[in-house]
């Protein structure tokens, strides 16, 4: 695993024009994307984080039956007017799309999960498409090796999906809505780019706000044309919808939803001490439990995280009994969770967390982010990676 200088392309911000990447950069001072250099990993590291991904993700689908079979649910906070709905959408196997699984690794020991962001996962377009453009045009002009690969089969993947789930014999229209908060440009180009995946398999498409559905005098929600809703797309989390005013009305609706209500489960962060309790011995797993266990309180060098918190929010890193941060945010009322410290690789340009995504079952394509702080946060820096060697 190595941080390699690279030269920009020229007039690399067009090109992001181009492809509708128009958050590139945070703010006039503050960029997103990294252009200047990349990270160069083997081809049996990229084998190893395949492995670890896949290992993991089995896993985690062994601790949704576990805990859907022992009526854990209250653990992840779950409203308990949703437990039947929840366990439904397991029980009658709904299909699932994708995540995007976050690991701490150096490149040569075992990856260790940090979290599985099973439910509204961002940073998939610049992933699939961005880096893998980058990669063509440098190994073009003879910056990059010939022979330089990348671990990015995503858009191949995303649409043996969306086939999969277009053959669904329980999918009951040809129209698939994707919905998500459109001010966002991050949320907004994740959608146009997986409904660009699902048109390719011949699926009708409508991409509206989230805050556009409506609910009809008959119990079914309705777009902002007012055909009703059968199968959506939503990127917008669970844990938000299943307490809404509108969340008493979800199963009765009968929607075939993207993500399942079961990936409420999966995307919580109570998941982390259900997974170490089943699986103590997974080399890919650190020791979690939740903040109320003896364990928890023995714990030196740990990370106190809510079990609802996204983007870096809301989290303490303690080592050795010192604090060492400590981020702001929202949440924190639904309970926390704490996980062993698991020290995040620096190369010399900042804490590295290592992005595995998973379309359905299989592992296929990386994210390398980049943060100046120890918790990695929404803005961290976006850098390209090749194969070689």
């Amino acid at each position: 695993m190595l941080l390699v200088d690279n030269p920009p392309r020229m007039h690399w911000q067009q090109r992001m024009l181009e492809f509708d990447f128009n958050f590139y950069q945070v703010d006039e001072h503050t960029p997103y994307w990294c252009e200047d250099r990349h990270y160069r990993f083997t081809t049996e590291q990229i084998d190893e984080i395949d492995k670890a991904t896949e290992c993991v993700h089995e896993l985690c689908l062994q601790a949704v039956e576990y805990v859907i079979e022992n009526d854990l649910l209250d653990l992840f906070q779950i409203p308990q007017s949703a437990h039947h709905f929840v366990k439904s959408s397991w029980n009658n196997k709904e299909q699932y799309l994708y995540g995007r699984m976050d690991f701490s690794w150096n490149g040569i020991h075992p990856p260790k999960l940090l979290e599985y962001n099973a439910d509204t996962p961002t940073s998939l377009f610049e992933c699939s498409v961005i880096q893998w453009d980058w990669l063509k045009q440098h190994v073009d002009r003879g910056d990059l090796p010939n022979n330089a690969d990348q671990f990015n089969l995503v858009d191949e993947l995303l649409i043996d999906r969306f086939r999969l789930i277009k053959e669904d014999k329980n999918l009951r229209s040809n129209l698939l809505h994707f919905a998500a908060c459109t001010e966002s440009e991050e949320d907004l180009r994740t959608i146009e780019y997986l409904s660009d995946c699902a048109i390719d398999v011949g699926f009708d498409v409508h991409i509206m706000d989230i805050e556009a559905i409506e609910l009809s005098y008959e119990h079914t929600f309705v777009d902002d044309q007012g055909r009703r809703i059968v199968n959506m797309f939503k990127l917008y989390p669970w844990e938000f919808m299943l307490r809404e005013e509108f969340g008493a009305y979800l199963e009765e609706a009968d929607v075939m939803w993207l993500e399942p209500a079961w990936k409420s489960i999966l995307s919580n962060k109570a998941l982390l001490p259900i997974l170490w309790k089943l699986f103590p011995d997974c080399p890919y797993l650190l020791p979690a439990y939740f903040d109320t266990d003896q364990e928890a309180r023995l714990m030196e060098s740990k990370v106190k995280k809510p079990i609802f918190s996204r983007e870096g929010s809301n989290i303490e890193i303690w080592k050795n009994g010192i604090q060492l941060e400590k981020s702001d945010g929202p949440y924190g009322e639904e309970g926390f969770i704490v996980q062993e410290y698991s020290p995040l690789a620096n190369l010399g340009c900042g804490s590295t967390v290592i992005g595995s995504w998973l379309i359905g079952k299989v592992a296929g394509g990386m994210s390398v982010r980049e943060s100046s702080t120890l918790i990695t946060e929404d803005t961290a820096l976006f850098v390209p990676h090749i194969i070689h060697g």
